[in-house]
Parts: structure tokens; sequence; C-alpha cells
């Protein structure tokens, strides 16, 4: 019995341990694990890319379902050639980009608003007070940088937002942001240039007043 478990111990490792491209075909053969074990891997950074890129935590709760929802349903199309989040990030992008299109033709979602209060914190420059106690003056502006960012990230077009989440929350190589959003290399890297000088330029005077507190 105890070998048993220390046999199916070192498979379940093995399991974990392969690549997504192994998973996803083992999942074609009716492996369920192997879908279990992609999903932890991936929901997290999937999440966040698609909270950024919608603005909403709920939208993105309901989208990051759909994403794997796809996966299951578009399993048997899967073709080991094609790199698994590659694939994977293609469908989240694209949903986020009609669910954006959506949003936008509802006029439901404020680009100026704060993505989230969770994320971003109630507190202003407004709140600090003479009194307040050391390291409050930080946190604070810790807070409006984090909103101004959020916001600022939403200004962006939609090409160079895209791009930015990829390569900032997904940590994606270039060339492969380029097969995911379809177009060239090149293109994503000057796309990824005027998106960090926009936000650079929005975010300065935040950025040089935190560093200029103790």
């Amino acid at each position: 019995m105890i070998a048993c478990l220390v046999l199916s111990a070192r498979v379940g490792k093995a399991v974990r341990d392969e690549t997504d491209e192994s998973l996803m075909l083992r999942y074609q053969q009716g492996e369920n694990r192997a879908f279990e074990i992609l999903l932890v891997r991936h929901r997290k950074p999937i999440f966040n890319f698609v909270l950024r890129y919608v603005g909403n935590r709920d939208a993105a709760e309901d989208l990051l379902q759909e994403v794997f929802l796809r996966v299951i349903k578009g399993a048997e199309s899967y073709e080991r050639q094609a790199k698994f989040t590659t694939w994977l990030y293609t469908i989240a992008r694209n949903l986020c980009v009609d669910a954006a299109r959506r949003a936008k033709f509802r006029k439901a979602h404020s680009l100026d608003a704060p993505v989230d209060k969770e994320d971003v914190g109630g507190a202003t420059l407004l709140d600090v007070t003479a009194g307040s106690e050391p390291g409050t003056e930080r946190k604070l502006i810790g807070q409006e940088l984090s909103g101004k960012m959020h916001q600022a990230i939403a200004r962006l077009s939609e090409d160079q937002r895209e791009v930015f989440l990829m390569r900032e929350f997904l940590d994606m190589p270039f060339k492969e942001i380029a097969q995911v959003v379809g177009c060239s290399e090149n293109t994503v890297k000057s796309r990824m240039r005027y998106a960090l000088e926009k936000l650079r330029n929005e975010l300065e005077e935040y950025a040089d007043l935190a560093k200029a507190l103790p």
C-alpha cells in the first residue's frame, strides 16, 4: 500500500513538472488532472491581465472562467506545434478586446475611475494631516500612485495597453506578443516604447514625490 502511494506521488510530481504542451496533450487524452495543473499554473497571471484590461473585478472573474471554458471546448483542436501560452493568451486577449468594445459601446466603464477600491485604496493626498504618524505620507502617496497608474494604463490606446499588459503582467517575450496580436515584433516594441513614455510622463510627478519622502 505504502509503495503504491509513493509511486502515485512520483507520478503526480512527474505530471506537475511537465511542460504546458505535454499537459495539454494529456488532457486531450482524458486526463483531467492535467487540466487542473494548467489551471493552477496560469489562473493568476491570466486574471491579473484580464483585470487590468477590463478594469472591473466582476467582469474579470467572468472572463477568467470563459477563458478556461474556451480551453476546454477547444482542447481537441489544439496541436502541439502551437505553444500553449500563445494559444491561451490569444484566447484571453480576444475575449478582453470583445468585452472592452462592448463596455465602450454601453458607456458603462469610465476610464478615469480606479480599477477597484480593493486594489487602489480609497485614500488620497488630501487625507495627509500634520499629525499623521511617520510613514503615513509614503503609504498614502503609494495608494495615490497606484490609482494614477491604473488610470494612466486605462488611458493608453488599446494597441499600446494590451502590449504593455502582456509584457508586464504575463511576462511575455515580444516575439510571442507579436504572434498573439498579429503584427510584427518591431511594431510590438514600438507600441511598448510609446506606452512607457506616456506612463512615465503621467506618473513622473508622483514618482518624484514618493522618492523625496523619508
